[in-house]
């Protein structure tokens, strides 16, 4: 089912998570708004959504009125619009957002514990925990290894965190390389991403 829209630009990353538990199989939390609908009826959603904005930007109204819509039709727009894979244009029309307009969008990451992490740096008593909420930010966003590699390595220099010392590693590749675990593994960020900005926040001033 993924194959068209895949072809027409769409990451292949993208696992099409129910938009209230993120399950990418039909065994769905327990109070998940959506258990109970199979695997194929939460991807057959996205696709109606994706392939009609790829082929033609248009108002939500114009889809509700298009497609067999529903609740799920609802809650899979709100994710891919949260998730910067649809947005509005200015003349208000949803249209897909091209895979490489959104990496450079996420390159710098927007959820607030990501965001004071990026812009100010981690700090000895957290480096742990800020690598690895980054690395599973950008796999999260659909990044390859590679440019995750590199996007963590030069915020460790730019944000002046390798400066600052407290590491093991002899260089920030190496730092990064051992932490490849958490990119293929799929970790989530967000309790890693608070814990470091809880320790950040707390060495201000200082």
């Amino acid at each position: 089912m993924n194959v068209g829209v895949l072809s027409m630009g769409m990451p292949a990353a993208f696992g099409y998570p129910c938009p209230s538990c993120r399950t990418t199989s039909n065994l769905h939390d327990p109070d998940c708004q959506f258990d109970g609908r199979e695997r194929e009826t939460v991807e057959s959603a996205y696709v109606d959504l994706l392939a009609a904005v790829m082929a033609t930007p248009r108002p939500r109204g114009a889809l509700e009125r298009d497609l067999s819509w529903s609740s799920l039709h609802a809650a899979c727009l709100s994710l891919l619009q949260r998730e910067h894979r649809v947005d509005e244009d200015s003349s208000g029309d949803l249209r897909a957002v091209p895979p490489e307009e959104r990496r450079e969008r996420l390159a710098v990451p927007d959820p607030e514990p990501l965001r004071v992490i990026y812009e100010e740096g981690s700090v000895p008593g957290c480096h742990d925990n800020a690598v690895f909420a980054l690395i599973a930010w950008y796999e999260s966003a659909g990044f390859s290894w590679a440019e995750t590699k590199q996007l963590v390595v030069d915020w460790l220099h730019e944000s002046n965190t390798w400066a600052r010392g407290g590491f093991e590693e002899p260089d920030p590749e190496r730092l990064v390389e051992n932490k490849r675990h958490v990119y293929e593994e799929g970790y989530g960020w967000q309790q890693r991403a608070q814990a470091a900005q809880n320790v950040i926040e707390g060495h201000r001033g200082r």
